[in-house]
């Protein structure tokens, strides 16, 4: 992974922001987004995260963060989607760390 590196996210099928990475410190990436048609509609998910983050509120957290990767994907640079992922937006700055395969319970 590399500066300026664009990854995208992807809410039903179509593109509504890239997140152009700018700094890591592992296992966080980070970024300037740029919404694009279609994001305005999920800001408040982040908007709600930023403030159960303030709260303390992990329960509320957990609940968002389980709304925004139904609602979202993240795609890598190249197009591959991640299995998981959590992603914190405020304002045009982006964090996010991903797996390539999905958590399990057992």
């Amino acid at each position: 992974m590399t500066d300026g590196e664009i990854w995208r996210l992807i809410h039903r099928d179509e593109v509504v922001a890239e997140i152009e990475v700018r700094s890591r410190d592992f296992p966080w990436t980070y970024g300037r987004l740029r919404p694009l048609a279609g994001f305005e509609q999920l800001r408040p998910l982040f908007v709600a995260r930023n403030a159960a983050l303030d709260a303390d509120d992990d329960e509320a957290m957990m609940r968002i963060d389980d709304e925004i990767g139904a609602a979202l994907t993240l795609a890598r640079p190249d197009g591959r989607r991640v299995a998981e992922f959590l992603l914190s937006v405020e304002g045009d700055e982006a964090g996010f760390r991903w797996l390539d395969e999905p958590v399990t319970d057992e």
